[in-house]
């Protein structure tokens, strides 16, 4: 591995499935915003071809960090830099990653197109092993955007010129950590983990690529470096599944983040052709009644809404500490987890979620998208598998919720099987987690009915769920819209209350009345979170928002991550215990 020190964001970008050779391409690119998308037609893909400017990447260059700081829509944006391959990397594979690019995508390596790829927010790759040679190479990215279109999930990023209400800055190309990755001709290429605590092991389905039939899979488990678990497992196609027996039983668990290190190799006649480090969590996450049980456990969740925006950065985290540091400042208001909203967040953000012990529901950008027909799922559904196969081994991430208010568009109802389709894929493709089909509205199929309300009243807030303790009328935002049919309850967007006496910007934007002062501010907290832990039948709570973003002044936090009240006020708040909890 190089040293990646002098570039930003040098960190490992993939933290569950880590090896030695790689090169972070971080750093000064050439760029060019091409308006016409005609860069193609002018050969801008071609080596010789110079772009006129730069850019810091993985920062979008609507952001400040990326030196660009564009912030009107782009069609299309155009990247180059030079890698150098040594001679030691021309045995095996070679696969160029990016982390995520807005919108489609089209990747050039020596002037030759190695692939292209559709989505904002999930992570690709492509082999490239017979495009490169050793020494220098050129590689050339082409990226399309148009949120404006209905054709594409864009989350909070704003369709308007302006940043307006809950709508914010854009993202527009690269926005991750692109990446080298040297690998045998055979090679592990990926991983499914099903934690079993009660039969203390793990259920491990491993993905081969190439020629291996005939070796051996060997996987071994350590927790805080000691060794407490081996298997092993003849190759015989490209999909391996075995158990993994563990010696000791240590529960990943709501502020516990313990986590067992994962370490899988690929040999053939005693000699290793590939190994790889990964980790791997044991918690169990299901449905009783009301309840939502981790490990067999009543946990209320107190989560808080995260947006993933950063004030230099906009969609990219300056540093990777900065991921961790908002984990760390919801986790010390009293909040044991996030709705991580609007938004695939990147693997570093969940790798840091499951060190801390962190609960995070996974979401997609779907705003922006049209889904009054099933046409939408060829837009929507294969970047939303990409990322919950991508994700699926977080033990932090306790469920999943592909959209978020889907609101009906131009007189058009949503088209239900679109939802539907996509619920049942998702449970599909992970069994373990449960599935909220549309956060807030309009439900179709879900496991949990959740519902956003945002009465800044608490003492009309709490009364509309009062008839709910008896056997009463449950309280349905949208009753013509949406049946409740007895699932688990959860308010997962409530308060938003608009706090900004330092703000002088005639933009802000909040919910409902603002507060008169401090005290004002926290006694309505008070009682509309109290109203949500002292009812029996409500297993969480997520309160809008950790931080302010841009006009949006009802953050905890303000957008640069600075306090507005005092945390432990917050955090004696959110701490108490619930009706709910065991």
């Amino acid at each position: 591995m190089e040293s990646n020190v002098m570039i930003p964001r040098p960190e490992y970008p993939r933290p569950q499935w880590v090896r030695d050779r790689w090169l972070n391409l971080n750093g000064a690119w050439q760029f060019e915003i091409d308006h016409g998308k005609s860069g193609k037609e002018r050969g801008y893909h071609r080596p010789e071809h110079a772009l006129k400017g730069t850019i810091t990447v993985p920062f979008c260059p609507e952001s400040k960090l990326s030196g660009v700081e564009y912030k009107d829509f782009m069609a299309a944006v155009w990247y180059k830099r030079e890698f150098t391959l040594p001679k030691d990397w021309m045995t095996g594979r070679i696969l160029l990653h990016f982390g995520a690019v807005d919108y489609e995508t089209e990747v050039w390596v020596n002037g030759t197109s190695v692939g292209t790829h559709r989505g904002g927010y999930s992570s690709f790759s492509f082999d490239i092993t017979p495009h490169v040679k050793e020494g220098a190479n050129i590689v050339t990215v082409c990226a399309e955007d148009d949120v404006r279109s209905g054709r594409q999930p864009r989350g909070k990023q704003s369709g308007s010129f302006h940043s307006q209400g809950c709508d914010y800055t854009r993202t527009t190309g690269i926005w991750q950590t692109v990446w080298l990755e040297q690998v045998p001709e055979a090679y592990l290429s990926d991983m499914k983990a099903v934690a079993d605590p009660a039969n203390a092991c793990v259920h491990l389905e491993v993905k081969v690529s190439g020629s291996a039939s005939g070796a051996q899979l060997k996987a071994s488990a350590f927790f805080d470096g000691k060794a407490v678990g081996k298997a092993a497992a003849v190759v015989q196609g490209p999909c391996v599944k075995l158990t993994l027996p563990l010696s000791e039983v240590h529960l990943w668990e709501a502020g516990n983040g313990r986590l067992y290190d994962l370490k899988l190799t690929l040999g053939r006649e005693g000699l290793t052709v590939d190994a790889v480090d990964s980790y791997f969590g044991l918690r169990t996450v299901r449905l009783d009644g009301m309840a939502f049980r981790i490990n067999e456990k009543s946990v209320f969740q107190r989560l808080v809404l995260d947006q993933g925006f950063y004030p230099d950065g906009v969609y990219t985290a300056p540093t990777d500490e900065d991921l961790r540091k908002d984990i760390e400042i919801s986790m010390g208001l009293g909040f044991n987890g996030a709705r991580l909203h609007e938004k695939m967040f990147e693997p570093r953000f969940l790798y840091w979620a499951d060190r801390l012990g962190y609960l995070v529901w996974g979401e997609h950008a779907n705003w922006g998208l049209d889904i009054t027909t099933t046409a939408s799922l060829s837009r929507f559904l294969p970047e939303w598998m990409e990322g919950v196969e991508r994700d699926f081994n977080h033990p932090a991430i306790i469920g999943w919720c592909p959209f978020n208010e889907t609101w009906d568009r131009d007189g058009a109802k949503q088209d239900d099987e679109v939802l539907r389709i996509v619920y049942e894929t998702t449970k599909r493709l992970d069994p373990t987690r449960p599935v909220i089909d549309t956060s807030g509205n309009f439900h179709v199929v879900t496991d949990i009915f959740d519902l956003h309300d945002y009465d800044q009243n608490p003492e009309t807030f709490r009364a509309r769920y009062e008839p709910m303790k008896t056997g009463g009328e449950v309280y349905n935002t949208f009753p013509n819209r949406q049946t409740y049919g007895g699932q688990p309850y959860f308010i997962s967007e409530y308060g938003g209350i608009w706090w900004n006496p330092d703000q002088k910007d005639d933009k802000a934007w909040g919910y409902g009345d603002r507060p008169t002062s401090i005290d004002a501010f926290l006694k309505r907290y008070e009682g509309l979170t109290s109203a949500l832990l002292d009812h029996p039948m409500m297993f969480g709570f997520c309160y809008t928002q950790l931080y302010d973003v841009e006009q949006e002044v009802n953050g905890l936090y303000t957008y640069d991550r600075r306090q507005k009240f005092d945390p432990e006020v917050i955090r004696r708040i959110n701490s108490r215990k619930a009706a709910i909890e065991d």
